[in-house]
């Protein structure tokens, strides 16, 4: 079988990593900016090249200097597991600054590493410029390659060398019968049946952490994988990009992302933290499920309810997770927590709600279950035949009413797609049936199908050749 190659992006802070990443990988999935230490933790994106898969890791800017600071020693520890998790590490210098002593004191640490080394001398952007990067050969690394991680100069020369130094590749495997989707329950292993159940799609649940700033998200992250992923740190804002981590559990294949905390906008103040929110709100809409954090502590805020108003808009699954459950006390402190939470958050109430403590450890098995079981419901389609027969039931009981002395005639109900399970409602008149019915279907569905852990979707689509009625006295008199 073909491995995935491991390649660690390491330099100090400023030289251009980030930028690098994203060109290695495509699109802006680390976040940029020209402050110092934005990067704190590490971060993975996948390529191919020639045939090869290879995995990235972008880390944080080293400074000697700050590592006695918590921060500054935090970023160093995720540097250093990045770089022994490496088949070869990418050293990026700034060829127009010159090697600098830290540097020097950088490249004497990675000749004691014992992995293949690429120098990038980056922001290259000239060929009259190539001439600086001859500098870091003074770092006594082997060959330099100038780049411009900006504009992708140089950077297939590199690629080149870097495949060159990287263990060989392994024989494919052969093509295997088996390698179907599996579908089940929640998306767990049966066969589809009448009851519309989740087809599993290939590929790891895609889970954003999300919250306000300081209430545990990178803590929780850290507790599920076993490891100190995300840095931790009660400074809020600590995490600023984020972080996808692959992770397992009970047989199931996850890709967990920590993101930075959102505030309110009146107090995001700082260029760095507006495009870390950003970057937040975009892994809202690249998640299966969404884990809202909030502090079970301090309770629901207004906030939380705006973060649940957002998630609710992107059409993700939800599942709402009471962090800091060992900072509660007093008799059925959890159960009025969770009370106050339903109240703050009703319109997410299909949404489960799950108390956990991250430094403890309490509830994440029951966590991960309504993670896998919101995922599920999340891609849940009903067989047709079974949807025909639920709604002609709830029309015969409930029909919709008139507006205006014009007759609303209801068709059928079709699900036109998944994730969100969305729903097309086919009428005489779509601009009749308003949104009070629309909510009357939508609870109709969760009455007998469930759907707990995903919205739902209501379209009203006016059928094909259908004529407005004109109400029961035109009715009459057309008949004659």
């Amino acid at each position: 079988m073909t491995r995935e190659l491991v390649v660690a992006i390491v330099g100090r802070p400023n030289v251009g990593k980030s930028t690098l990443f994203n060109r290695m990988v495509g699109g802006r999935p680390a976040l940029v900016h020209d402050t110092p230490g934005v990067t704190r933790d590490r971060r993975y994106g996948a390529l191919e090249y020639e045939g090869r898969s290879i995995r990235v890791i972008d880390t944080g800017g080293l400074d000697p200097d700050a590592r006695h600071e918590a921060i500054g020693a935090g970023i160093h520890r995720q540097a250093e597991l990045a770089m022994h998790e490496a088949d070869a590490v990418v050293f990026v210098v700034d060829a127009v600054s010159g090697p600098t002593p830290v540097d020097r004191e950088l490249a004497a640490r990675l000749r004691k590493i014992g992995r293949p080394i690429i120098v990038a001398a980056n922001k290259v952007d000239h060929v009259k410029r190539e001439v600086l990067a001859g500098e870091a050969y003074e770092l006594g690394l082997g060959e330099v390659f100038p780049i411009s991680a900006m504009h992708g100069r140089g950077l297939e020369e590199m690629m080149d060398a870097l495949l060159a130094r990287l263990p060989p590749a392994e024989a494919p495997p052969a093509p295997s019968a088996t390698d179907e989707d599996e579908v089940g329950e929640d998306g767990a292993g049966e066969p589809a049946g009448e009851e519309g159940r989740p087809r599993r799609r290939k590929g790891p649940l895609r889970v954003a952490l999300v919250g306000k700033p300081n209430v545990g998200k990178s803590s929780l992250l850290n507790r599920l994988v076993g490891t100190e992923r995300s840095l931790v740190h009660d400074a809020p804002g600590t995490t600023t990009d984020p972080v996808d981590t692959p992770f397992s559990y009970g047989g199931r294949d996850y890709v967990l992302v920590d993101t930075a905390g959102i505030r309110r906008r009146a107090r995001i103040d700082a260029d760095t933290e507006k495009l870390s929110v950003s970057l937040a709100l975009g892994q809202i809409e690249r998640a299966d499920v969404v884990v809202l954090v909030i502090d079970a502590a301090g309770g629901a805020s207004e906030q939380d309810a705006r973060l649940a108003g957002l998630i609710e808009d992107s059409g993700r699954a939800v599942v709402v997770a009471l962090n800091k459950s060992d900072l509660l006390s007093g008799s059925g402190a959890g159960k009025k927590v969770m009370a106050a939470t339903a109240d703050e958050l009703h319109f997410l109430g299909w949404a489960r709600r799950v108390l956990i403590s991250a430094l403890r450890g309490d509830g994440l098995g029951g966590l991960l279950d309504a993670v896998d079981k919101a995922g599920g419901q999340h891609r849940r389609r009903i067989a047709t035949s079974e949807l025909n027969r639920f709604f002609a039931d709830v029309c015969e009981q409930y029909p919709p009413t008139s507006r205006g002395g014009k007759l609303v005639t209801v068709h059928y109900l079709t699900q036109g797609g998944v994730e969100p399970p969305t729903f097309l409602l086919w009428a005489n008149r779509a601009d009749l049936v308003d949104d009070t019915y629309r909510r009357f279907v939508v609870n109709q569905l969760r009455a007998r199908y469930g759907f707990a852990g995903t919205p739902i979707r209501v379209v009203v689509k006016a059928k094909a050749g259908s004529k407005p009625a004109r109400g029961r006295r035109g009715a009459r008199r057309r008949s004659r």
